[in-house]
């Protein structure tokens, strides 16, 4: 879901929107495996689910990262915009 939430808004200016989403669904995540595994250290729950880094990747699945998404700007067409009036020479 979050792919394809990035795919669609990736047109624009959405680097902050892809930032803010990325440490949203991080704290979703962590605070979920927290309370999945009450009597487990952060030290091991990090190397469990995070394999020694902060970013949620086990071997068969990571979680995805908008903030990695890069955005594609609109370009600027200036006159190739037909004008609905005939221009005067």
């Amino acid at each position: 879901m979050l792919r394809g939430w990035c795919a669609y808004f990736r047109p624009g200016v959405s680097n902050v929107a892809f930032c803010y989403l990325s440490h949203y669904a991080w704290m979703r995540v962590t605070r979920w495996i927290r309370r999945k595994h009450p009597g487990i250290t952060w030290k091991q729950l990090r190397r469990r689910y995070y394999g020694g880094g902060w970013w949620p990747v086990t071997e068969e699945a990571e979680l995805f990262n908008p903030a990695k998404v890069s955005t594609t700007r609109y370009r600027y067409r200036g006159k190739l915009i037909p004008a609905p009036w005939p221009t005067t020479a």
